[in-house]
């Protein structure tokens, strides 16, 4: 069993989650009797922290809001974790999450020791991550279904799929996955009966209901596991480009892996089917012509993503 100073800071962390613990709950999570639990509440009040407590069958402990933890504190393995995790973070493909990691990773790092330090840079300095490519998804989309995930409450929100119209959906969400460059969702949908999962950059507005749910068994190994036998293979793209270039000179390029349209002795349409676009983009790059983007607005932006990373490139170091 813990000490009875560690015990009480792992039980205000589980308070902070702003969530309503049952009592049972609490004690099982401490490894302690519920009297002892008892005792560890009412020493986070001498302290300070309002811990309000409801009685009956419903009853419980929940931390009012506005009461904070007392400065964090950590070990070198966990110092060095946040900070590395903390810089991989500006590559998630969140919307506005590369200025707030740098920002983050900054104050982390000032305030760790030298010798941490070191350690954090030569890890960063050695350590290769892949640059994720994929739709953005808002902050505030993944921290609102990540928490409803977490509190084990039902979610609200609109869903569009791909070609088809919005949706109003409903769902006990069990858990969020990053996959393939994308953020999912694997929840029970309540409408159709059935697990799903869903692709948060083509999910708005989710609201948690204030209800909550006994978790369901997932039909699947994982998560994760789920994800990806629910997405099989990954549908083609069809991609369409204006060429400012003779079809011949296209086509001596593209060959037989595009459909060339003349349109006039300068330039023509070229259609590409494709699982991925990093093929088209550099087929396109290899004609050597100035092109506008007809179709998808997939390609259009992995188009600009590219441009951004070769002009980046080409920048003289400060």
């Amino acid at each position: 069993m813990a000490n009875t100073s560690s015990r009480t800071l792992r039980l205000l962390s589980l308070l902070q989650t702003h969530r309503h613990w049952s009592g049972l709950e609490l004690a099982d999570r401490l490894g302690v009797s519920e009297r002892t639990l008892r005792r560890d509440i009412e020493r986070l009040r001498e302290l300070g922290y309002p811990v309000g407590a409801a009685r009956g069958t419903d009853g419980g402990y929940q931390l009012a809001p506005g009461a904070v933890l007392p400065p964090l504190l950590l070990d070198d393995e966990e110092a060095v974790a946040l900070a590395v995790g903390v810089g991989d973070a500006a590559q998630s493909r969140i919307a506005g999450m590369e200025e707030a990691s740098l920002r983050a990773l900054t104050k982390v790092v000032r305030v760790l020791p030298p010798r941490l330090r070191a350690r954090v840079d030569a890890l960063r300095a050695m350590t290769l991550s892949a640059v994720v490519s994929g739709p953005v998804v808002a902050a505030g989309v993944l921290t609102a279904v990540a928490q409803a995930c977490r509190d084990e409450e039902r979610l609200r929100f609109g869903y569009t799929a791909r070609g088809a119209a919005l949706t109003e959906r409903e769902v006990e969400p069990h858990r969020v996955v990053a996959l393939g460059g994308r953020w999912y969702l694997v929840a029970y949908d309540l409408g159709r009966h059935d697990w799903r999962s869903f692709r948060l950059d083509r999910l708005t507005e989710p609201t948690a209901t204030g209800t909550r749910f006994r978790p369901r068994l997932l039909p699947a190994e994982d998560a994760v596991a789920f994800v990806q036998a629910a997405s099989g293979p990954p549908a083609p793209y069809t991609v369409e480009v204006l060429v400012h270039a003779p079809s011949s000179r296209v086509r001596q390029v593209i060959g037989r892996w595009g459909t060339i349209e003349p349109l006039d002795q300068d330039s023509c349409r070229l259609t590409m089917t494709s699982t991925s676009l990093d093929w088209p983009t550099q087929a396109l790059g290899n004609v050597g012509s100035e092109f506008e983007v007809l179709g998808p607005p997939e390609f259009a932006a992995h188009v600009q993503e590219w441009g951004a990373r070769f002009l980046r490139a080409t920048r003289a170091p400060a």
